[in-house]
């Protein structure tokens, strides 16, 4: 048989060498290899008290074999879908989760954690390690090792089929998304657009070898439409194919609805829920979570609402008046309000994001990232152009400290067909300690969906797409910087998932203050920094209708944690409602009956956010009160940059969330610095 690269070793992903082929039988080999070695494991932890060196150990370099092998053919699928890889990679989804499921039920390994728990040699292991096997026990009753066969059964069954079904969610929305276009010969239809967007459209058209121009549903090219075009139909007819994809309404009506796939998903969490003897889905999500109950989460989104709702109110009325008055449009649509809100942004700061693109070149602002983070936690960077890689726009880097490389990462900056859409960090190696006794050292994937460089230029960022790159950042540092040795608490394995999210927003401040500024911006021609007259208005306009979107976040967590929390089982007509709902308690946004957002909504249905979408709300208290101890001390001062990288990246999951940020900031979190920063003054 020839060679297979996933099933060799190798420091980084082999990427030119994987093909389709090589998936599946990959896959079989290695849970086969490894549900005979858990085998051998419980066996002999059965006639001899097992530790960390004859249990666990083991187990984690099986683990990471499996993530070595699996890793670069999720990413791939999800950065270079193809027909091909995408048949390989949903081919595997019911074999992964049923060996997951396997290896959550298996009564001798749950015996074997267990003695080892309760036995001498426990006390003898340090933090971590305790805390990776107290995690261990307490998913093995999360996964039933604790029901009767038949309902261990069903829960296996549950458990595939959700898989598949969130895979389905994404593919649905990737397709309808690709399924869309609209071409333009007449450039005055795109009056309004500035240069940076019309020459994305013309590359997208020049890609497909057409003349013209070609909007699709991508975000570099549906964003600048919706908030730019003059012509008040194409943005209707635009936003229309946005807000309806992957659903029954809309030009690809029925083609790719996602409703199905919602009902089957939501019904299969209660009936698992109902399995592990949870109340609610919502109850089962937080078993893993800071939050404690339901009523605490529902209770802290509520207080945010109320603080920010009267605002919200006032700022879209403005916006209205506005619009009234300066557009003539009598009754602002959803289609808009991001154009009037943009015409507005520019009358009372006289800014924009197009304003700010020559200042945002992406290699200076690359450049400028890498530098507010040496200046924070004293490494460095260094681009390494041999490294393996999947597509040409992508670079690899070396993080190093004081000569020693610690680290390595992935950018995969900019959109482009086959890309799943929006941004993210994930995981290629975890820091651990081999059987060998060396260090495996973390490798990132960063990736972003950017405008791309066109006609041999830099692309020029938004500032918006700035503190995207900042964020995802914030969470490759989690991941590259935990000094932890126990793959299942490295970097940001074993955090709580809503207090996963306050590395990379604390990394967004940097781009709003000038000492973060000078590093980051630089004129594309003449590398001039941000002239004070701009900086001012960048921060005066930092909180414009900031209530708004504090209470469009607010709306997306509540519907997704009322979803799961107070609906079982529920047709498409019952999640319609329930938003509809949310949204008449909290939006001050028009909305259309055709709206279908959740039928989009990957987060919840395709990317673990369920019951847990008030994560990003959560996390942001706790990163603004964390950013307030810079502002206290000096945005760059190195104590503070020192405490937070030991306090709260390099633990990683071998602590309590809460613990660690109490011994950052020496006390509990306040909400107060959040509503500061987002310039709400609460009712």
């Amino acid at each position: 048989m020839s060679r297979n690269p996933l099933l060799e070793h190798h420091t980084l992903p082999p990427f030119s060498e994987i093909q389709p082929e090589h998936v599946v039988s990959a896959v079989e080999q290695l849970l086969d290899d490894n549900r005979q070695a858990v085998e051998r494991l419980t066996e002999q932890a059965e006639q001899q008290p097992p530790t960390w060196e004859t249990l666990v150990a083991p187990l984690e370099t099986l683990n990471d074999r499996l993530s070595q092998a699996w890793s670069p053919v999720s990413h791939l699928n999800a950065t270079m879908n193809s027909e091909p890889l995408r048949a390989a990679y949903q081919a595997c989804l019911s074999k992964l989760s049923e060996y997951s499921t396997w290896l959550g039920q298996h009564e001798g390994l749950f015996r074997a954690y267990q003695a080892l728990k309760e036995s001498p040699a426990y006390n003898r292991l340090d933090e971590a390690q305790q805390r990776s096997i107290d995690n261990t026990l307490r998913d093995f009753r999360l996964a039933g090792v604790d029901l009767p066969e038949d309902k261990k059964t069903r829960y296996g069954e549950i458990q595939a089929r959700l898989s598949e079904l969130a895979n389905t969610f994404s593919n649905n929305v990737l397709d309808a998304t690709q399924a869309w276009h609209k071409d333009i010969d007449d450039a005055s239809m795109l009056d309004g657009l500035p240069q940076s967007a019309l020459d994305t459209l013309k590359a997208n058209a020049d890609a497909k070898g057409i003349d013209g121009y070609r909007i699709t549903l991508d975000f570099p090219s549906f964003y600048p439409v919706i908030s730019f075009a003059h012509d008040r139909e194409l943005r209707r007819e635009v936003y229309t194919a946005f807000i309806t994809r992957a659903s029954e309404l809309g030009p690809n009506a029925g083609d790719y609805d996602n409703a199905g796939v919602i009902e089957e998903t939501l019904a299969l969490r209660r009936e698992l829920a109902d399995l592990l003897s949870f109340p609610s889905y919502a109850d089962y999500s937080l078993a893993t979570k800071m939050a404690e109950s339901p009523q605490q989460v529902l209770d802290f989104l509520n207080d945010l609402a109320e603080r920010a709702y009267p605002q919200a109110r006032q700022e879209f009325s403005e916006l209205q008046d506005y619009a009234r008055e300066h557009l003539g449009l009598e009754e602002l649509a959803p289609w808009d309000v991001g154009y009037a809100s943009e015409k507005l942004r520019e009358a009372r700061y006289a800014i924009s994001q197009e304003q700010l693109r020559p200042y945002f070149p992406a290699p200076g602002v690359i450049d400028g990232l890498f530098r507010v983070v040496e200046r924070l936690y004293g490494i460095q960077f260094e681009e390494d152009d041999t490294a393996p890689r999947y597509h040409p726009d992508v670079r690899y880097f070396r993080i190093t400290e004081r000569g020693e490389p610690i680290a390595g990462f992935y950018l995969d900056l900019y959109a482009r067909e086959s890309k799943r859409g929006g941004a993210w960090m994930d995981e290629c190696r975890v820091r651990r300690r081999r059987d060998d006794g060396q260090i495996q050292l973390p490798v990132a994937y960063l990736t972003c969906n950017f405008t791309r460089p066109v006609g041999g230029k830099p692309a020029l960022l938004t500032h918006d797409e700035v503190t995207t790159l900042f964020h995802e950042f914030g969470h490759g540092l989690h991941h590259m910087l935990t000094r932890q040795q126990v793959a299942d608490v490295s970097g940001i394995n074993g955090v709580a998932w809503d207090a996963v999210e306050l590395p990379s927003q604390f990394m967004e401040n940097y781009c709003w203050e000038r000492e973060g500024l000078d590093l980051i911006a630089g004129h594309v021609e003449t590398g001039e920094k941000l002239p004070d007259e701009l900086l001012e208005r960048l921060q005066a306009a930092k909180n414009f209708q900031s209530a708004m979107g504090m209470v469009r976040q607010l709306e997306f967590a509540l519907f997704d944690f009322r979803l799961h929390h107070e609906l079982g089982a529920a047709s498409a007509s019952d999640v319609q409602a329930l938003l509809d709902d949310v949204r008449q308690r909290l939006s001050v946004l028009p909305v259309v009956d055709f709206n279908r957002f959740q039928n989009g909504f990957a987060h919840i249905f395709a990317g673990g956010y369920a019951a847990g979408y008030y994560s990003y709300m959560w996390a942001e208290v706790l990163s603004a009160d964390a950013y307030s101890a810079f502002e206290e001390a000096g945005i760059f001062d190195p104590d503070t940059g020192a405490r937070f990288r030991h306090e709260i990246l390099e633990p990683g999951g071998a602590r309590d969330a809460a613990d660690m940020f109490k011994a950052f900031r020496g006390r509990g979190p306040s909400v107060d610095p959040l509503l500061r920063h987002s310039g709400i003054h609460a009712a």
